[in-house]
C-alpha cells in the first residue's frame, strides 16, 4: 500500500500537470477577449486551452420532430463554431484547443465541466465592456463559490487586444 507522500512522489516526477484554461463559448464580442487571454497564458505557459459549447434547451414541444430537427442544426452550428475557434486557437497559442459540447443551462454545466475534469486549472471569462452586469455565468458562479474548484480570471470586455497581451 503507498502512502501519501509516495504518491505526491510518483506524481512529481511525471513533472507538472498541464495548464488548461477553459473558455465558455458564445456569441458576445467579449468572448474574443477571453479566448485571446487564454490562449496567451497558454502559449507562454506551455498549457492548453479548452473550449466549451453549450447547447440550451429546445423549448419546442408542440412538435417533436421540429424540435429534433432544431436540436441537431443547434448541435451542427456548435460543431462548426468551435472548429472554427479551434483553428483561432492553435494560430495563437500554436496548440490544439480541448472540445466540450454540453446540453443545459449554460450556467450549470459550466459548473457541471469544472467539477467533472480535473484537467481544468482556470476559468477564464470576459466581462461586457461598460456594463454593470457582469453576466449570468459570473453572477451563478459568485452564489456558487462553494462548488468552484478552480480560480476565475476575468479579463475586462473593453481592453485592447495589445493590452490583453502586455497582461498574458
Amino acid at each position: 500500500m503507498s502512502s501519501p507522500d509516495s504518491t505526491q512522489a510518483r506524481d512529481s516526477a511525471r513533472g507538472p500537470r498541464e495548464r488548461v484554461f477553459l473558455v465558455v463559448v458564445d456569441e458576445s464580442q467579449e468572448m474574443a477577449n477571453a479566448l485571446r487571454f487564454a490562449c496567451r497564458r497558454a502559449q507562454h505557459t506551455g498549457g492548453r486551452v479548452a473550449l466549451l459549447y453549450v447547447l440550451e434547451p429546445v423549448e419546442f414541444q408542440h412538435w417533436l420532430g421540429v424540435g429534433r430537427v432544431l436540436e441537431e442544426e443547434a448541435r451542427m452550428e456548435a460543431e462548426r463554431k468551435l472548429q472554427e475557434l479551434a483553428g483561432e486557437v492553435f494560430q495563437q497559442s500554436g496548440s490544439m484547443p480541448v472540445l466540450y459540447i454540453r446540453q443545459g443551462r449554460r450556467e450549470d454545466e459550466v459548473l457541471k465541466l469544472l467539477e467533472e475534469e480535473p484537467s481544468i486549472s482556470l476559468l477564464v471569462l470576459a466581462t461586457a465592456p461598460k456594463s454593470p452586469n457582469p453576466g449570468p455565468i459570473v453572477s451563478h458562479l459568485m452564489r456558487n463559490l462553494a462548488r468552484l474548484k478552480v480560480p476565475v480570471t476575468l479579463v475586462p470586455g473593453s481592453l485592447s487586444e495589445q493590452e490583453i497581451d502586455a497582461l498574458s
